[in-house]
């Protein structure tokens, strides 16, 4: 836990020591009174608390913000539907770096049955983006989005705004079979830095020639990442990484 994250309401009252949060501050940190701890408000403002008092099975702070957080970066990704097992660590590793919107969808070739899965009903997808945030250090969540079928998924994920203010946005699609070039050299190639990257990751089956046509129709760019397969997961954090390094966000 790089960073301990509050809910705003959560800053007005004391944090229990049986808390995760307050377990991780008197136990692995080793805070004590008059000590400070890396905090921040989710989606907001990242800073320093300070422990005024340890006392009743309470952690009593105040918090000092000093800085917007770490942005995320002009990153969309559309993923198809992974198992479950998979999803939670994808979507944890994808928000440690740092993509904006993660568009999980239903996809011709993938198992149907993994969309019944009660993660994002019971919290828990939404639970392994805050976990990666925390890991990253950073404020902000990524926002996530369940779409039934790619078609679907297409028509929503750039939104209108997006849409209507002529900058540039570089469409990529991961496609092991014939892809029009490599990812690392279409990116090579963008004089130009769009202002937005959206990149599709099929299932673990990949994607139907219908499917290609339709992204390729969408005005999306088949690329690949060399010969090897790739589960959907190991895809989606190595396609965000070249991408991230390739745009400058990491340096």
């Amino acid at each position: 836990m790089n960073i301990c994250l509050f809910k705003q309401e959560e800053l007005n009252r004391p944090l229990s020591i049986k808390d995760e949060r307050g377990e991780h501050i008197i136990k692995i940190l080793h805070k004590k009174e008059g000590d400070t701890f890396s905090a921040g408000v989710i989606n907001g403002m990242a800073g320093t608390a300070t422990i005024k008092k340890i006392e009743n099975g309470e952690i009593t702070f105040d918090f000092a913000p000093d800085s917007e957080g770490k942005n995320l970066y002009p990153l969309k990704m559309i993923i198809g539907f992974p198992r479950p097992i998979q999803l939670k660590r994808l979507l944890r590793d994808i928000a440690a770096l740092g993509v904006q919107e993660v568009h999980l969808t239903g996809t011709e070739l993938g198992e149907k049955s993994y969309m019944q899965s009660n993660l994002v009903e019971h919290g828990t997808a939404y639970q392994m983006l805050l976990d990666g945030t925390v890991q990253a250090a950073s404020t902000h969540v990524p926002d996530l989005f369940l779409h039934k079928t790619l078609k679907d998924c297409l028509e929503s994920v750039i939104s209108e705004k997006e849409q209507c203010n002529n900058a540039k946005i570089l469409k990529l699609c991961m496609d092991n079979i014939n892809p029009k070039g490599s990812l690392f050299s279409v990116l090579q190639e963008q004089y130009e830095k769009p202002a937005l990257v959206v990149a599709a990751i099929g299932s673990e089956r990949g994607w139907t020639q219908k499917e290609r046509e339709m992204l390729e129709s969408a005005g999306y760019l088949r690329v690949g990442m060399g010969p090897r397969v790739m589960r959907t997961e190991t895809a989606a954090t190595v396609s965000a990484s070249i991408i991230s390094a390739c745009m400058g966000w990491m340096e």
